[in-house]
């Protein structure tokens, strides 16, 4: 796949900003629901290339072979927590907000495991992922992990 366009050539400043949150929001949660979060997303959004880029560093930060090839079924997969369960449910109603009202029983799940400001973080995790995905899909972009990496240490 070839780049339509680069929005890191494009909007310096503003994808320098847009790196800063995504790495601070990122911070703020477990890396292991952030990686279960990046992928349920991606691969809700069709995104390809962060799909590969976040099944990548998740597997560089221990997650396991079987929860990744599992996540696209979480909800019949017993391999993942009810804090997890509860995530990946609140990550798929809200990447999926135009579909129907699966809000109330995901935030009824939300409520039990996470404390109001995890639920602030969360939603704005989900947020950040689902808006790399529309940067990625939209213009085109594949992003080798190792160069990805670089891009957020040099930016960060």
């Amino acid at each position: 796949m070839t780049a339509k366009l680069d929005p890191f050539a494009a909007a310096p400043a503003q994808m320098k900003s847009w790196m800063g949150t995504s790495l601070a929001v990122a911070a703020s949660l477990e890396p292991s629901l952030v990686s279960l979060v990046e992928v349920r997303a991606s691969q809700i959004n069709g995104c390809a290339n962060c799909i590969n880029m976040h099944t990548a560093d998740a597997r560089e930060k221990g997650e396991t072979e079987q929860r990744l090839y599992l996540l696209s079924a979480w909800r019949d997969a017993p391999c993942y927590t009810d804090r997890e369960r509860a995530a990946l449910g609140w990550t798929d109603a809200l990447t999926r907000l135009s579909e129907g009202d699966a809000l109330d029983g995901a935030r009824a799940a939300l409520n039990d495991h996470f404390s109001k400001a995890e639920q602030v973080r969360l939603t704005l995790m989900i947020n950040v992922i689902n808006g790399w995905n529309r940067l990625a899909v939209g213009f085109g972009l594949w992003v080798d992990p190792a160069a990805a990496k670089a891009a957020a240490k040099a930016f960060a």
